[in-house]
């Protein structure tokens, strides 16, 4: 497949992509026996599931994945998870988005999670714009972009191939 000038990253960078946060969260949770997997509806989630296959393959880290909902247009609105906040206590989590632009829906979800004790608590996401309005950043990311503030992300990962373009 020919790569337009706008892609970002390619199917096979993103599965790569994947598979590096996927280790570097098992390297910095080695000594945890269990983990939450936490993706922001909906492309964060998709991109969570993804993460957790591979990283039940490399790991004997037991690892729930959990839904996230947050209104991105009212992010102030009440946040939903799939799982209740005794299933999440005291653990390790890591919360994932495929995209952190503003840093408002990130610093949301983060904001949701501080209610409950943690045992660690990190982010993940797979393209890391640099100009954000939040003092909010990615504990691992799959790629670091230089937009202005006119360019939109996209993340294609609903179905093959994968795909991370500027509009």
């Amino acid at each position: 497949m020919a790569l337009t000038k706008n892609t970002i990253l390619s199917h096979k960078e993103i599965e790569h992509k994947i598979k590096r946060i996927a280790y570097q969260i098992y390297e910095s949770n080695a000594d945890e026996s269990q983990l939450i997997i936490a993706g922001i509806e909906s492309n964060g989630y998709v991109l969570a599931k993804k993460i957790k296959l591979v990283l039940d393959k490399i790991s004997d880290i037991e690892s729930t994945l959990c839904k996230v909902t947050i209104d991105k247009k009212e992010p102030t609105k009440p946040i939903v998870t799939s799982l209740i906040k005794e299933d999440y206590s005291n653990k390790s989590l890591v919360l994932i988005d495929d995209v952190l632009n503003s840093g408002s829906t990130l610093i949301y979800g983060i904001k949701h999670f501080l209610d409950v004790p943690l045992k660690q608590f990190k982010t993940a996401v797979l393209v890391n714009r640099n100009h954000k309005k939040y003092p909010v950043k990615a504990d691992f990311k799959g790629i670091s972009l230089s937009t202005s503030l006119f360019e939109h992300v996209n993340v294609k990962l609903s179905k093959q191939p994968y795909e991370a373009y500027l509009d």
